[in-house]
Protein backbone atom coordinates (compact mmCIF):
# COMPACT_ATOMS: atom_id res chain seq x y z
CA UNK A 1 0.00 0.00 0.00
CA UNK A 2 3.01 2.29 0.58
CA UNK A 3 6.75 2.29 -0.11
CA UNK A 4 7.36 2.11 3.64
CA UNK A 5 10.36 0.29 5.12
CA UNK A 6 9.80 -3.16 6.63
CA UNK A 7 7.91 -2.58 9.88
CA UNK A 8 9.85 -3.59 12.98
CA UNK A 9 9.94 -2.38 16.57
CA UNK A 10 6.43 -0.96 16.38
CA UNK A 11 3.81 -0.45 19.08
CA UNK A 12 0.20 -1.45 18.45
CA UNK A 13 -1.38 1.19 20.67
CA UNK A 14 -4.94 -0.17 20.54
CA UNK A 15 -5.74 -3.89 20.37
CA UNK A 16 -8.13 -6.43 21.87
CA UNK A 17 -6.09 -9.58 22.27
CA UNK A 18 -8.69 -12.13 23.33
CA UNK A 19 -11.13 -10.98 20.67
CA UNK A 20 -8.35 -11.06 18.09
CA UNK A 21 -7.58 -14.65 19.05
CA UNK A 22 -11.26 -15.57 18.79
CA UNK A 23 -11.74 -13.74 15.49
CA UNK A 24 -9.09 -15.85 13.79
CA UNK A 25 -11.57 -18.75 13.73
CA UNK A 26 -14.70 -16.72 12.86
CA UNK A 27 -16.17 -16.13 9.42
CA UNK A 28 -14.39 -13.08 7.99
CA UNK A 29 -16.89 -10.73 6.32
CA UNK A 30 -14.45 -7.91 5.59
CA UNK A 31 -14.57 -8.57 1.85
CA UNK A 32 -18.31 -9.12 1.60
CA UNK A 33 -19.56 -6.62 -0.98
CA UNK A 34 -23.32 -6.95 -0.44
CA UNK A 35 -26.01 -8.63 1.66
CA UNK A 36 -26.03 -11.55 -0.75
CA UNK A 37 -22.26 -11.91 -0.58
CA UNK A 38 -22.39 -11.85 3.23
CA UNK A 39 -25.00 -14.62 3.25
CA UNK A 40 -22.93 -16.76 0.88
CA UNK A 41 -19.86 -16.41 3.11
CA UNK A 42 -21.89 -17.29 6.21
CA UNK A 43 -23.36 -20.32 4.44
CA UNK A 44 -19.90 -21.53 3.41
CA UNK A 45 -18.56 -21.12 6.95
CA UNK A 46 -21.56 -22.91 8.46
CA UNK A 47 -20.83 -26.03 6.39
CA UNK A 48 -17.64 -26.61 8.34
CA UNK A 49 -19.24 -26.31 11.80
CA UNK A 50 -20.72 -28.97 14.08
CA UNK A 51 -24.55 -28.81 14.22
CA UNK A 52 -24.54 -27.47 17.80
CA UNK A 53 -21.91 -24.75 17.25
CA UNK A 54 -22.66 -21.03 17.11
CA UNK A 55 -22.12 -19.46 13.68
CA UNK A 56 -19.90 -16.48 14.53
CA UNK A 57 -18.68 -13.84 12.11
CA UNK A 58 -17.01 -10.45 12.23
CA UNK A 59 -15.88 -7.50 10.10
CA UNK A 60 -19.10 -6.83 8.15
CA UNK A 61 -19.21 -3.34 6.60
CA UNK A 62 -22.76 -2.65 5.39
CA UNK A 63 -22.02 1.06 4.98
CA UNK A 64 -19.61 0.16 2.15
CA UNK A 65 -22.29 -1.76 0.21
CA UNK A 66 -24.32 -0.14 -2.59
CA UNK A 67 -27.40 -0.79 -0.45
CA UNK A 68 -26.25 -0.45 3.18
CA UNK A 69 -28.82 -2.75 4.77
CA UNK A 70 -28.13 -5.89 6.78
CA UNK A 71 -29.62 -9.21 5.60
CA UNK A 72 -33.10 -9.90 6.91
CA UNK A 73 -33.58 -12.20 9.87
CA UNK A 74 -35.31 -14.85 7.72
CA UNK A 75 -32.22 -15.04 5.49
CA UNK A 76 -29.98 -15.33 8.54
CA UNK A 77 -32.17 -18.16 9.85
CA UNK A 78 -31.85 -19.95 6.52
CA UNK A 79 -28.03 -19.90 6.31
CA UNK A 80 -27.65 -20.77 10.01
CA UNK A 81 -29.49 -24.07 9.57
CA UNK A 82 -30.92 -24.05 13.08
CA UNK A 83 -27.73 -22.80 14.74
CA UNK A 84 -27.59 -19.51 16.64
CA UNK A 85 -25.89 -16.86 14.48
CA UNK A 86 -24.05 -13.70 15.51
CA UNK A 87 -22.41 -11.54 12.83
CA UNK A 88 -20.59 -8.47 14.12
CA UNK A 89 -20.26 -5.21 12.26
CA UNK A 90 -16.55 -4.48 11.91
CA UNK A 91 -16.75 -1.83 14.66
CA UNK A 92 -18.14 -4.30 17.27
CA UNK A 93 -20.90 -1.84 18.19
CA UNK A 94 -23.62 -3.45 16.08
CA UNK A 95 -24.41 -7.00 14.99
CA UNK A 96 -26.94 -9.09 13.13
CA UNK A 97 -28.41 -12.11 14.92
CA UNK A 98 -30.86 -14.78 13.87
CA UNK A 99 -34.01 -15.93 15.65
CA UNK A 100 -32.29 -18.72 17.60
CA UNK A 101 -29.58 -16.36 18.88
CA UNK A 102 -32.18 -13.82 20.00
CA UNK A 103 -34.11 -16.60 21.75
CA UNK A 104 -31.04 -17.79 23.64
CA UNK A 105 -30.24 -14.23 24.70
CA UNK A 106 -33.82 -13.59 25.83
CA UNK A 107 -34.14 -10.60 23.49
CA UNK A 108 -37.66 -9.81 22.26
CA UNK A 109 -39.45 -6.88 20.60
CA UNK A 110 -40.14 -5.57 24.10
CA UNK A 111 -36.51 -5.64 25.26
CA UNK A 112 -35.17 -2.25 26.24
CA UNK A 113 -31.59 -1.10 26.86
CA UNK A 114 -30.56 2.24 28.31
CA UNK A 115 -27.61 2.55 25.92
CA UNK A 116 -28.66 0.22 23.15
CA UNK A 117 -31.42 -0.64 20.72
CA UNK A 118 -33.22 -3.64 19.25
CA UNK A 119 -33.96 -2.51 15.69
CA UNK A 120 -37.56 -3.38 14.72
CA UNK A 121 -39.27 -3.62 11.35
CA UNK A 122 -42.52 -1.91 10.34
CA UNK A 123 -44.44 -4.72 12.06
CA UNK A 124 -42.57 -4.06 15.33
CA UNK A 125 -40.65 -7.33 15.02
CA UNK A 126 -36.86 -7.69 15.43
CA UNK A 127 -34.86 -7.31 12.23
CA UNK A 128 -31.98 -9.11 13.92
CA UNK A 129 -29.89 -5.91 14.09
CA UNK A 130 -28.79 -4.90 17.59
CA UNK A 131 -26.94 -1.73 18.57
CA UNK A 132 -24.51 -1.03 21.41
CA UNK A 133 -25.62 -2.58 24.76
CA UNK A 134 -28.27 -4.67 23.02
CA UNK A 135 -25.47 -6.21 20.92
CA UNK A 136 -23.40 -6.81 24.06
CA UNK A 137 -26.36 -8.54 25.70
CA UNK A 138 -26.58 -10.93 22.76
CA UNK A 139 -22.82 -11.54 22.81
CA UNK A 140 -22.95 -12.38 26.51
CA UNK A 141 -25.04 -15.43 25.64
CA UNK A 142 -22.30 -16.81 23.37
CA UNK A 143 -20.21 -19.40 25.27
CA UNK A 144 -16.94 -17.94 26.51
CA UNK A 145 -13.65 -19.71 25.83
CA UNK A 146 -12.77 -22.09 28.64
CA UNK A 147 -9.89 -21.26 30.97
CA UNK A 148 -7.76 -23.83 29.17
CA UNK A 149 -8.48 -22.11 25.83
CA UNK A 150 -7.43 -18.64 26.96
CA UNK A 151 -3.65 -19.04 26.69
CA UNK A 152 -3.70 -20.57 23.18
CA UNK A 153 -6.03 -17.82 21.91
CA UNK A 154 -3.86 -15.07 23.41
CA UNK A 155 -0.68 -16.64 22.13
CA UNK A 156 -2.13 -16.82 18.60
CA UNK A 157 -3.10 -13.15 18.83
CA UNK A 158 0.30 -12.04 20.09
CA UNK A 159 2.16 -14.06 17.47
CA UNK A 160 -0.06 -12.54 14.80
CA UNK A 161 0.93 -9.04 15.94
CA UNK A 162 4.60 -9.94 16.28
CA UNK A 163 4.60 -11.26 12.72
CA UNK A 164 3.43 -7.80 11.60
CA UNK A 165 6.45 -6.13 13.23
CA UNK A 166 5.01 -5.15 16.61
CA UNK A 167 7.17 -5.46 19.71
CA UNK A 168 4.55 -4.01 22.07
CA UNK A 169 0.75 -4.08 22.21
CA UNK A 170 -1.76 -2.19 24.36
CA UNK A 171 -4.90 -4.13 25.25
CA UNK A 172 -7.72 -1.61 25.63
CA UNK A 173 -10.33 -3.77 27.33
CA UNK A 174 -8.32 -6.06 29.54
CA UNK A 175 -10.30 -8.80 31.28
CA UNK A 176 -9.65 -9.29 35.03
CA UNK A 177 -7.73 -12.54 34.34
CA UNK A 178 -5.77 -11.31 31.30
CA UNK A 179 -2.66 -10.10 33.09
CA UNK A 180 -2.13 -13.38 34.91
CA UNK A 181 -2.44 -15.50 31.75
CA UNK A 182 -0.12 -13.25 29.77
CA UNK A 183 2.38 -13.21 32.64
CA UNK A 184 2.40 -17.02 32.70
CA UNK A 185 3.16 -17.03 28.97
CA UNK A 186 5.94 -14.50 29.56
CA UNK A 187 7.51 -16.55 32.37
CA UNK A 188 7.39 -19.60 30.12
CA UNK A 189 9.33 -17.68 27.49
CA UNK A 190 6.48 -17.85 24.96
CA UNK A 191 5.20 -14.27 24.86
CA UNK A 192 6.62 -12.62 21.71
CA UNK A 193 5.96 -8.98 22.68
CA UNK A 194 5.38 -6.62 25.59
CA UNK A 195 1.78 -5.97 26.65
CA UNK A 196 0.33 -3.00 28.51
CA UNK A 197 -3.17 -3.45 29.92
CA UNK A 198 -6.01 -0.92 30.16
CA UNK A 199 -8.86 -2.36 32.23
CA UNK A 200 -12.50 -1.35 32.20
CA UNK A 201 -13.17 0.99 35.08
CA UNK A 202 -15.22 -1.64 36.95
CA UNK A 203 -12.24 -4.04 36.81
CA UNK A 204 -9.49 -1.51 37.47
CA UNK A 205 -9.47 -1.74 41.28
CA UNK A 206 -9.10 -5.54 41.12
CA UNK A 207 -6.24 -5.48 38.64
CA UNK A 208 -4.54 -2.70 40.58
CA UNK A 209 -4.85 -4.56 43.88
CA UNK A 210 -3.50 -7.82 42.41
CA UNK A 211 -0.89 -6.36 40.07
CA UNK A 212 2.09 -7.46 42.18
CA UNK A 213 0.90 -11.05 41.87
CA UNK A 214 1.09 -11.11 38.08
CA UNK A 215 3.08 -8.16 36.66
CA UNK A 216 6.36 -8.88 34.91
CA UNK A 217 8.81 -6.61 33.15
CA UNK A 218 6.87 -7.24 29.92
CA UNK A 219 3.26 -7.43 31.16
CA UNK A 220 2.07 -4.37 33.08
CA UNK A 221 -1.06 -2.51 34.12
CA UNK A 222 -1.13 0.81 32.25
CA UNK A 223 -4.50 2.38 33.11
CA UNK A 224 -8.28 2.27 32.94
CA UNK A 225 -10.78 2.37 30.07
CA UNK A 226 -14.21 3.92 29.57
CA UNK A 227 -16.64 4.10 26.64
CA UNK A 228 -18.05 7.60 26.21
CA UNK A 229 -19.96 7.02 22.96
CA UNK A 230 -20.62 4.50 20.20
CA UNK A 231 -19.49 4.44 16.57
CA UNK A 232 -19.96 6.31 13.34
CA UNK A 233 -21.34 3.40 11.34
CA UNK A 234 -24.07 2.78 13.92
CA UNK A 235 -24.73 6.54 14.23
CA UNK A 236 -24.09 6.19 17.95
CA UNK A 237 -20.94 8.35 18.01
CA UNK A 238 -21.72 11.46 20.08
CA UNK A 239 -21.72 14.52 17.83
CA UNK A 240 -21.79 18.27 18.43
CA UNK A 241 -24.04 18.70 15.38
CA UNK A 242 -26.74 16.44 13.91
CA UNK A 243 -25.84 13.74 11.43
CA UNK A 244 -26.90 14.32 7.83
CA UNK A 245 -28.81 11.06 8.20
CA UNK A 246 -29.57 9.05 11.31
CA UNK A 247 -32.35 6.87 12.73
CA UNK A 248 -34.91 8.72 14.88
CA UNK A 249 -33.52 9.35 18.34
CA UNK A 250 -29.88 9.16 17.19
CA UNK A 251 -29.66 12.55 15.51
CA UNK A 252 -26.50 13.39 17.49
CA UNK A 253 -25.54 9.85 18.42
CA UNK A 254 -25.79 8.08 21.74
CA UNK A 255 -23.73 9.33 24.71
CA UNK A 256 -22.76 6.41 26.94
CA UNK A 257 -21.78 8.54 29.92
CA UNK A 258 -22.81 11.87 31.40
CA UNK A 259 -20.24 14.65 31.92
CA UNK A 260 -20.29 13.98 35.68
CA UNK A 261 -19.69 10.25 35.12
CA UNK A 262 -16.71 10.99 32.88
CA UNK A 263 -15.18 13.32 35.46
CA UNK A 264 -15.73 10.74 38.22
CA UNK A 265 -13.96 8.14 36.09
CA UNK A 266 -10.99 10.47 35.54
CA UNK A 267 -10.71 11.06 39.29
CA UNK A 268 -11.03 7.33 40.13
CA UNK A 269 -8.15 6.42 37.84
CA UNK A 270 -6.05 9.34 39.00
CA UNK A 271 -6.55 8.28 42.63
CA UNK A 272 -4.61 5.12 41.70
CA UNK A 273 -1.98 7.25 39.95
CA UNK A 274 -3.07 5.73 36.64
CA UNK A 275 -4.30 7.40 33.45
CA UNK A 276 -7.58 6.70 31.71
CA UNK A 277 -8.12 5.79 28.06
CA UNK A 278 -11.51 7.08 26.86
CA UNK A 279 -13.25 5.70 23.78
CA UNK A 280 -14.57 8.86 22.12
CA UNK A 281 -15.25 8.81 18.38
CA UNK A 282 -17.57 11.80 17.83
CA UNK A 283 -16.54 15.41 18.35
CA UNK A 284 -19.13 15.71 21.13
CA UNK A 285 -17.56 12.82 23.04
CA UNK A 286 -14.05 14.19 22.49
CA UNK A 287 -15.06 17.56 23.92
CA UNK A 288 -16.79 15.91 26.90
CA UNK A 289 -13.60 14.01 27.81
CA UNK A 290 -11.39 17.08 27.42
CA UNK A 291 -13.83 19.04 29.59
CA UNK A 292 -13.66 16.35 32.30
CA UNK A 293 -9.86 16.31 32.27
CA UNK A 294 -9.79 20.09 32.47
CA UNK A 295 -12.11 20.06 35.48
CA UNK A 296 -10.34 17.22 37.29
CA UNK A 297 -6.75 18.26 36.50
CA UNK A 298 -5.32 14.74 37.07
CA UNK A 299 -1.78 14.34 38.40
CA UNK A 300 -1.10 11.05 36.59
CA UNK A 301 0.41 11.38 33.12
CA UNK A 302 -0.77 9.58 30.02
CA UNK A 303 -4.52 10.24 29.78
CA UNK A 304 -5.67 9.22 26.31
CA UNK A 305 -8.59 9.71 23.98
CA UNK A 306 -9.08 6.69 21.75
CA UNK A 307 -10.23 7.05 18.13
CA UNK A 308 -11.16 10.78 18.08
CA UNK A 309 -12.41 10.35 14.53
CA UNK A 310 -13.90 13.84 14.50
CA UNK A 311 -12.39 16.70 16.49
CA UNK A 312 -13.81 20.21 16.48
CA UNK A 313 -11.20 22.82 15.56
CA UNK A 314 -11.64 24.56 18.93
CA UNK A 315 -10.66 21.37 20.76
CA UNK A 316 -7.47 20.53 18.84
CA UNK A 317 -5.10 22.72 20.94
CA UNK A 318 -6.63 21.42 24.18
CA UNK A 319 -4.91 18.03 23.79
CA UNK A 320 -1.41 19.50 24.14
CA UNK A 321 -2.50 22.05 26.72
CA UNK A 322 -4.07 19.37 28.96
CA UNK A 323 -1.43 16.70 28.30
CA UNK A 324 -3.92 14.33 26.66
CA UNK A 325 -2.66 11.82 24.09
CA UNK A 326 -4.56 11.44 20.81
CA UNK A 327 -4.61 7.66 20.29
CA UNK A 328 -5.77 7.41 16.68
CA UNK A 329 -6.56 4.59 14.27
CA UNK A 330 -6.10 6.15 10.82
CA UNK A 331 -6.83 2.77 9.21
CA UNK A 332 -10.49 3.26 10.19
CA UNK A 333 -10.67 6.01 7.57
CA UNK A 334 -10.25 3.35 4.88
CA UNK A 335 -13.26 1.44 6.24
CA UNK A 336 -15.37 4.51 7.02
CA UNK A 337 -15.14 6.53 3.81
CA UNK A 338 -18.69 5.75 2.67
CA UNK A 339 -20.14 6.19 6.17
CA UNK A 340 -18.41 9.54 6.56
CA UNK A 341 -19.80 10.76 3.26
CA UNK A 342 -23.33 9.83 4.31
CA UNK A 343 -23.16 10.87 7.95
CA UNK A 344 -21.03 14.03 8.10
CA UNK A 345 -20.57 15.37 4.55
CA UNK A 346 -20.41 18.91 5.91
CA UNK A 347 -17.63 18.16 8.42
CA UNK A 348 -15.16 16.01 6.51
CA UNK A 349 -12.48 18.61 7.23
CA UNK A 350 -12.66 17.59 10.92
CA UNK A 351 -12.00 13.89 10.28
CA UNK A 352 -8.77 12.67 11.89
CA UNK A 353 -7.01 16.06 11.91
CA UNK A 354 -3.55 14.56 12.38
CA UNK A 355 -1.59 17.48 10.95
CA UNK A 356 -3.49 19.98 13.12
CA UNK A 357 -2.80 17.92 16.24
CA UNK A 358 0.93 17.72 15.51
CA UNK A 359 1.16 21.42 14.66
CA UNK A 360 -0.62 22.22 17.94
CA UNK A 361 2.35 20.82 19.87
CA UNK A 362 1.81 17.06 20.13
CA UNK A 363 4.75 14.77 19.40
CA UNK A 364 4.57 11.61 17.25
CA UNK A 365 4.87 8.50 19.41
CA UNK A 366 3.76 10.19 22.62
CA UNK A 367 1.23 12.95 21.92
CA UNK A 368 -0.12 11.28 18.78
CA UNK A 369 0.01 7.49 18.63
CA UNK A 370 -1.38 5.02 16.11
CA UNK A 371 -3.06 1.64 16.48
CA UNK A 372 -5.64 -0.43 14.64
CA UNK A 373 -8.27 -1.51 17.19
CA UNK A 374 -7.75 -5.06 15.90
CA UNK A 375 -9.87 -7.14 15.28
CA UNK A 376 -12.17 -4.22 14.42
CA UNK A 377 -9.96 -3.92 11.35
CA UNK A 378 -6.76 -5.77 10.53
CA UNK A 379 -3.61 -4.79 12.38
CA UNK A 380 -1.38 -4.29 9.33
CA UNK A 381 0.36 -0.96 10.07
CA UNK A 382 0.58 -0.24 6.36
CA UNK A 383 -3.16 0.49 6.38
CA UNK A 384 -2.72 3.36 8.82
CA UNK A 385 0.28 4.64 6.87
CA UNK A 386 -1.86 4.62 3.72
CA UNK A 387 -4.65 6.51 5.48
CA UNK A 388 -2.42 9.03 7.26
CA UNK A 389 -0.32 9.83 4.20
CA UNK A 390 -2.84 9.55 1.35
CA UNK A 391 -6.21 9.92 3.19
CA UNK A 392 -7.88 7.40 0.87
CA UNK A 393 -7.79 3.77 -0.18
CA UNK A 394 -5.00 2.80 -2.54
CA UNK A 395 -7.43 2.18 -5.40
CA UNK A 396 -9.12 5.58 -5.09
CA UNK A 397 -8.34 8.75 -7.01
CA UNK A 398 -6.73 11.77 -5.38
CA UNK A 399 -10.06 13.57 -5.64
CA UNK A 400 -11.65 11.03 -3.30
CA UNK A 401 -9.25 11.74 -0.43
CA UNK A 402 -10.86 12.80 2.87
CA UNK A 403 -9.45 16.10 4.20
CA UNK A 404 -6.11 15.71 2.36
CA UNK A 405 -4.84 18.85 4.08
CA UNK A 406 -4.52 16.71 7.23
CA UNK A 407 -2.05 14.27 5.66
CA UNK A 408 1.45 13.73 7.05
CA UNK A 409 4.58 12.27 5.46
CA UNK A 410 5.55 8.62 5.88
CA UNK A 411 8.38 9.11 8.42
CA UNK A 412 6.01 11.08 10.65
CA UNK A 413 3.30 8.43 10.30
CA UNK A 414 5.71 5.62 11.17
CA UNK A 415 6.92 7.63 14.18
CA UNK A 416 3.37 7.49 15.57
CA UNK A 417 3.74 3.69 15.76
CA UNK A 418 6.80 4.02 17.99
CA UNK A 419 6.87 4.64 21.72
CA UNK A 420 8.72 7.84 22.55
Amino acid sequence: MTDAPPPTGLTEHHAHLLQLGRSLSMADLSKAASREDMLERLDAHARGLPPEAWLLAHAARPEAWPDPRWPGIADLDRVAGGRPLCAWCFDYHALAANTEALRRAGISPDSRFEHGRVVLDDRSQPTGVLLEHAALALWSSVPEPSESDRAPLLLAACRHLADLGYQEAHDLKAQPWLGAVLADLDRAGELPLRVRLYALLEDLDHLYATRRDWQTDRVTLAGGKIFVDGTLNSRTAWMLHPYAEAPPGLERGLPMMTPDEIETAVRRADALNLPLAAHAIGDGAVRAVLDAVERARPKAAGFRIEHAELIDAADVPRFARLGVTASLQPCHLLADIEALGRAVPDRLDRVLPIRDLLESGLTPGSGVVFGSDVPIVRADPGDSIQAAVHRRRANMSVEQAVSPEQSVDEPTAWACFRTA
